[in-house]
């Protein structure tokens, strides 16, 4: 016989006297993992809560203003309740309006149209102050709005605003903003010349 034969033995018990306390120093360790574990939880939701949120700019444009959008004083409108109000060009394309619009020649002064008949300079301020620095003695004095309301220029109005690249601006953001149910149509105001065009158009026929 290559095996031992097991010796037989009586059955043996085997007994565990576990106590249900846990020793005072397993029980404070066990609540500072507790607390880590706490800790370390909320770190990582604060981690990925913040800097995640903003989508993709697609474009440089959209960087600038998103930095200036901190800038701005919270009395005027801001970038994305412009956008949110705005119509796209695919609804623009269904008003009479936009039909045959044209930006204009670039300048300082915007030419506003189809105004509801409510409309006051404070809305336009609402809306068009946000291009202008108002830290800026000059820049504060450029800015002004007229709103007409006699005849037939009713439903209008000109902003003066402190730069071409502002009135740029403007325009490219407003345009299409939808106020008291009407979408407004923003262009660059005509220089005050317009006897010379006529005449240049005159003799280019």
């Amino acid at each position: 016989d290559v095996f031992e034969q097991p010796q037989h033995v009586g059955h043996k018990k085997i007994e565990f006297h576990i106590s249900t306390e846990i020793p005072a120093v397993l029980q404070i360790n066990s609540e500072k993992e507790e607390k880590n574990d706490l800790y370390a939880t909320t770190e990582e939701i604060n981690n990925t809560g913040f800097g995640r949120i903003f989508p993709a700019p697609s474009s440089n444009d959209k960087m600038e203003t998103e930095e200036e959008d901190d800038e701005i004083p919270s009395e005027f409108i801001s970038r994305k309740d412009l956008e949110k109000n705005r119509l796209s060009r695919e609804e623009m394309e269904k008003y009479s309006v936009f039909k045959n619009y044209e930006p204009g020649d670039p300048n300082c002064r915007i030419y506003v149209k189809n105004l509801a008949k409510q409309v006051q300079e404070k809305d336009l301020k609402f809306i068009f102050g946000r291009y202008v620095d108002f830290q800026s003695e000059v820049e504060r004095n450029m800015f002004d709005i007229r709103v007409m309301r006699e005849g037939r220029m009713k439903g209008q109005a000109f902003v003066g605003l402190p730069n071409e690249k502002a009135a740029a601006k403007a325009l490219k953001e407003a345009n299409g903003y939808v106020l008291f149910e009407k979408p407004m149509v923003v262009q660059f105001a005509r220089s005050a010349r317009p006897k010379q065009d006529a005449n240049e158009g005159k003799r280019k026929k």
